[in-house]
């Protein structure tokens, strides 16, 4: 594998992951990133014994962006993210920016994510807050902020309030991605390195097609 690597010193790994590619492996049974980046690191150092890798977080398989692993078991208990995801909305939200608080509970038989207004068995608080950056031609540039990692949260709590994420089905997106993706990818991240106690923010630059490079106007 050739990954493209964003950041890395003797205790973190940060890449910029693909859309379609699994963090960490699932009921589909193929080989997921954490396993083969092991591979990747094992011979590119050339290490004699297992290589340890901890996934910080995860991103769903359609997601694109930062995705940080720890290379040791001390980086990996001390890693407290803060994700602004960049997003192609169909519809234009409701604001120009609003914070977002709903309880979000997961169906593990269809693997879809319900979200309710108040507080319900089961379910868990969520907090992101948006901005509207713009149009672009037929669909909208929405910046999130995360404050919570609940599972599909971005795509659940963008899609209650009348804008799903474009080629997200089981959202609410009118038609798929050509290529299986959905237009949601992890732009930037700033947190405190877990060992040196630094303030670090990486930012992953956004695929290469072309709706993803006209969001780049919004770049500040």
């Amino acid at each position: 594998m050739n990954p493209e690597i964003l950041f890395e010193d003797n205790h973190l790994l940060i890449i910029n992951k693909k859309a379609g590619e699994l963090a960490q492996g699932d009921e589909t049974g193929d080989i997921p990133l954490i396993d083969s980046l092991k591979d990747y690191i094992k011979e590119r150092d050339n290490k004699p014994g297992n290589v340890f890798l901890g996934l910080v977080h995860r991103l769903d398989r359609p997601t694109s962006g930062v995705l940080i692993f720890a290379k040791t078991s001390k980086a990996l208990t001390r890693m407290n993210e803060m994700f602004q995801k960049r997003n192609i909305v169909q519809s234009k939200p409701p604001k120009d920016f609003e914070r977002l608080e709903h309880y979000l509970k997961k169906n593990p038989k269809n693997n879809k994510t319900t979200v309710y207004s108040k507080p319900t068995a089961d379910a868990k608080k969520a907090i992101l807050e948006y901005t509207y950056l713009g149009a672009l031609d037929s669909f909208h540039c929405v910046e999130v902020k995360l404050f919570t990692g609940r599972s599909h949260q971005i795509r659940a709590q963008l899609s209650s309030v009348g804008s799903p994420i474009k080629g997200d089905l089981k959202y609410g997106a009118k038609r798929s991605n050509p290529d299986g993706s959905i237009c949601l990818h992890a732009h930037r991240i700033t947190f405190e390195h877990p060992v040196k106690k630094e303030e670090m923010t990486i930012v992953a630059p956004v695929p290469k097609d072309a709706i993803w490079q006209a969001t780049n106007k919004f770049n500040s």
